[in-house]
């Protein structure tokens, strides 16, 4: 069975030893990056910390943007922003989607869809 790449890039995985050579920061720094809410790492029964591919990728953004001499405050600011995007996204494709179900609908009941009806005025 092979899993979806988004499954396998959040699966915890990585000890935070190993995230540690990976991104060249130090276990104070992840902690805190954690703390601040950019990453929440999957704990095990023992509480050690343990990272996904997706918690490497986001400590790599905010350390680069650290490195670029942008506070904290601004990169929060910008993972928000992204954030928000992102949902504004998401809300935008499942109204396509519906609207396409609607449209479908619509043809095998062999009606006027609501884009070509009432709801044309808007478009």
């Amino acid at each position: 069975m092979d899993l979806p790449s988004e499954i396998r890039r959040s699966m915890p995985l990585l000890s935070i030893g190993v995230v540690m050579e990976l991104t060249d920061l130090s276990a104070r720094q992840i902690r805190y990056y954690e703390e601040q809410g950019f990453i929440t790492p999957a704990r095990t029964n023992g509480n050690q910390r343990k990272f996904s591919l997706n918690d490497v990728d986001i400590l790599f953004e905010v350390k680069d943007l650290v490195e670029d001499k942008m506070n904290m405050a601004s990169v929060k600011k910008i993972f928000e922003l992204r954030a928000e995007q992102q949902k504004q996204e998401q809300q935008d494709a499942e109204l396509r989607r519906m609207m396409r179900e609607e449209r479908l609908r619509a043809q095998r009941l062999g009606r006027t869809s609501p884009t070509r009806g009432d709801l044309s005025r808007f478009y």
